[in-house]
């Protein structure tokens, strides 16, 4: 398990699915700790390809292993973790550059 002080920006983590009972990665896009909210800015990664305005994830993209199947990063679709029980494992991490893309992406999304 990862401990939430452990986070830090471009980390993927096996993590609770607030939408779902079952787990999914997720992207660490900022690990502010806020007593009453949990870790924020977290946004979910999927490998269904049916979303047009997803961030498709190349294996160059990680600064760790890649994730095993092809991914998509979804950066309109953000969650909070609110307890370390909500994260089950570190798997990786992206590169500065991609991370920033999605943020971008993500502020774009919710700018308009």
């Amino acid at each position: 398990m990862t401990a939430f002080e452990d986070l830090k920006r471009g980390d993927i983590v096996w993590a609770s699915d607030p939408l779902s009972e079952k787990g999914r990665p997720m992207l660490v896009l900022g690990a502010p700790q806020f007593s009453s909210h949990g870790v924020q800015l977290i946004v979910l990664i999927s490998t269904k390809t049916y979303h047009e305005e997803s961030l498709t994830l190349r294996d160059d993209d990680y600064a760790g292993d890649p994730l095993g199947e092809r991914s998509h990063v979804l950066p309109w679709s953000l969650a909070t973790l609110t307890t370390p029980a909500d994260i089950d494992h570190y798997l990786t991490s992206l590169v500065d550059e991609r991370t920033a893309d999605v943020t971008n992406q993500l502020t774009d999304y919710i700018s308009s």
